[in-house]
């Protein structure tokens, strides 16, 4: 073969090795365009919604990301965006947004979260798939908002937020007035998958919630005339915790199970009605109760001041609200609702509905009044 010949078949060579190598990075580079689907196959993440006039300290890639996990269900929706805006507009940090919610709310709340107020934030659209708590879940009348699919989101966190190793979740009905990096830095104690908010600790005993004698135990959860709950030889007067705001060591969490157990025990409550209850529609707290039995760290009590929704009256004075980091209305009174107390403070945070589906109850009323 002639030198000539040789060189022509090595540049054929070198251009069909290009070829293959462009392919490769088109295919791989396709991949990362079309929508992330985690492991399990149920639970679908849709793309990141970057804004291009973000500020630059809302996307600075050199700061840690935060993650914030909160769901988003269609009547309380409001609760929703108040919570975020409050988050966003009291830190400097990289914080971005996993938005957990159904199918049929994901247009809705894109159009809210484009409005001029949040065009600044990072976010995730989660789309939570009900088949994920199929036989763990027993359907109760009396339990009402408690059984709805979107309470359960927080067991799932390592299939909501994969690539992350820590993260933060909350319950929709917050306001959040301190720098989220204060709480996202609580130190977690060695084996630990999260930190809550202890319900004996100063903050929350402030308020008794009628009819809930035992309302800071153990008891006041589990049915303890159950065998099963008896052999776990959990001391029935231990303090509970508050799931509604809680910091989650997600590599720990995937190293022990954590949702693998926390399924376990939603199944064994549904045949064996393992709950107590004394504190109606209390269903996503007795497994987590179970699981992190005397294995959980502490966050700062300031960072979840809550039966703010217990009652329509005042509980706690205007400077203890105004020095709280962050506000809680758990309870049947919500602040979007038809009575409630520190919704000057809540309303701060708020931002009407550019579509119009969601308001406020008690506008309606003043406004009805009114004609």
């Amino acid at each position: 073969m002639s030198f000539r010949k040789v060189n022509i078949v090595i540049l054929v060579l070198a251009v069909a090795l290009f070829l293959l190598v462009l392919h490769h990075n088109f295919l791989g580079l396709s991949s990362l365009l079309t929508n992330e689907v985690s492991d399990s196959g149920i639970v679908g993440l849709q793309p990141i919604d970057f804004v291009p006039n973000a500020p630059q300290h809302a996307v600075d890639g050199r700061q840690e990301e935060i993650p914030v996990v909160i769901a988003a269900s269609e009547d309380r929706l409001g609760g929703t965006i108040a919570a975020i805006n409050s988050i966003q507009h009291n830190t400097r940090s990289n914080v971005i947004f996993y938005i957990v919610t159904l199918n049929g709310t994901a247009d809705h709340l894109r159009s809210w979260l484009s409005s001029n107020t949040l065009k600044s934030i990072r976010y995730k659209i989660v789309i939570f798939d009900t088949r994920l708590l199929e036989g763990k879940v027993k359907e109760d009348p009396d339990q009402g908002d408690a059984v709805k699919p979107l309470t359960f989101a927080r067991f799932y966190l390592p299939i909501l937020v994969p690539s992350a190793k820590k993260a933060i979740y909350m319950d929709d009905d917050v306001i959040v007035q301190g720098d989220i990096l204060t709480l996202y830095n609580t130190p977690l104690k060695p084996g630990h998958a999260a930190a809550f908010s202890e319900d004996c600790d100063s903050a929350s005993t402030k308020v008794v919630i009628r009819g809930a004698g035992n309302q800071y135990n153990y008891i006041g959860y589990l049915d303890y005339k159950k065998e099963r709950i008896r052999k776990l030889s959990m001391k029935a007067s231990t303090c509970s915790f508050n799931p509604g705001v809680f910091v989650a060591n997600l590599t720990e969490w995937k190293r022990q199970n954590i949702t693998n157990q926390l399924e376990k025990w939603m199944k064994l409550n549904v045949k064996e009605g393992l709950y107590s209850r004394t504190l109606a529609g209390s269903i996503t707290t007795p497994p987590l109760l179970i699981v992190f039995y005397q294995q959980h760290s502490t966050i700062d009590p300031m960072w979840n001041v809550r039966h703010l929704g217990s009652s329509a009256g005042k509980r706690y004075s205007p400077q203890f609200v105004k020095a709280a980091k962050l506000l809680h209305w758990n309870g049947h009174f919500k602040p979007w609702g038809r009575t409630a107390s520190y919704t000057d403070v809540w309303e701060k945070w708020y931002i009407p509905d550019p579509t119009g589906k969601f308001s406020l109850i008690r506008r309606h009323m003043e406004i009805s009044n009114i004609k």
